[in-house]
């Protein structure tokens, strides 16, 4: 079940292209592809990675978002703003069992268009955490909610 790297932060914000603007012109990334969530994303790239997510938040964000990741807070500016961190993994299965051995429950979504099974669950702090596996390792795992059965 380890964990290779950490993998992108999720920044929820009432302007996403204000703040995708900022991060473009000031620290040099740049806008590149992602998956149909069916709600608005922007991801921001160093070179060929995708490092910083952007997605509206507020009170007033779409059911599929509510949906797919929940929010935590409705926060648009400060450290709220981060709605999750996410790292990549490996051993699905060790890691499911290893969380269900220490009592840590935890969401399972799909991402098929990014080959992708993720858990969702939260630290002792509330702090959102997302681990992403192959989707090849979750043979015979159904995850509870897939990206691309979202409404339109």
């Amino acid at each position: 079940m380890p964990l290779h790297h950490i993998e992108h932060f999720l920044i929820q914000t009432a302007d996403m292209a204000a703040t995708r603007d900022w991060y473009v012109k000031v620290l040099g990334l740049r806008e590149g592809e992602h998956p149909d969530f069916k709600f608005p994303v922007c991801w921001l790239y160093i070179g060929d990675t995708d490092i910083i997510h952007i997605t509206e938040g507020g009170k007033d964000v779409s059911a599929n978002r509510m949906k797919y990741l929940g929010q935590h807070s409705n926060a648009v500016q400060g450290t709220g703003v981060i709605d999750h961190v996410a790292f990549r993994c490996t051993d699905l299965k060790d890691m499911m069992e290893h969380l269900h051995s220490l009592g840590i429950s935890f969401n399972k979504r799909q991402v098929d268009d990014q080959g992708l099974f993720q858990l969702f669950l939260f630290d002792p702090n509330g702090i959102k955490v997302e681990l992403n596996f192959a989707n090849s390792e979750a043979q015979g795992i159904r995850p509870e909610l897939m990206a691309s059965n979202l409404d339109a």
